[in-house]
């Protein structure tokens, strides 16, 4: 289960599918959240910028791709991650996300 609170700051709780292997990214956008995901999930356009807000430290930490476009979003945070990097299969119980995107 992971929580997610969008742009309009409400919060949902959505149950992770096993052994399906996407990108959050992918899965936040079959659940309908505004993401744009211009580039396709290879870190290259930041419209799917998210802040995990709990349990950041039991993913796995970003890559430089990764970090290199964080490093150049104005609203970057020191929690901000890209929700195409980031598998399902990674994501912590109760993992906490804010929707941050175009």
């Amino acid at each position: 289960m992971i929580i997610v609170i969008d742009q309009a700051e409400r919060k949902k709780e959505l149950e992770i599918p096993e052994g399906i292997n996407l990108s959050l990214m992918e899965f936040l956008k079959a659940a309908d959240y505004d993401i744009e995901a211009s580039c396709g999930g290879i870190a290259l356009c930041a419209t799917c910028h998210i802040a995990v807000l709990e349990k950041e430290e039991q993913i796995p930490e970003p890559k430089e791709i990764e970090l290199s476009m964080l490093d150049v979003l104005p609203h970057s945070e020191t929690n901000s991650r890209l929700a195409c990097q980031i598998r399902l299969n990674d994501i912590p119980d109760g993992m906490v996300i804010r929707i941050i995107g175009n």
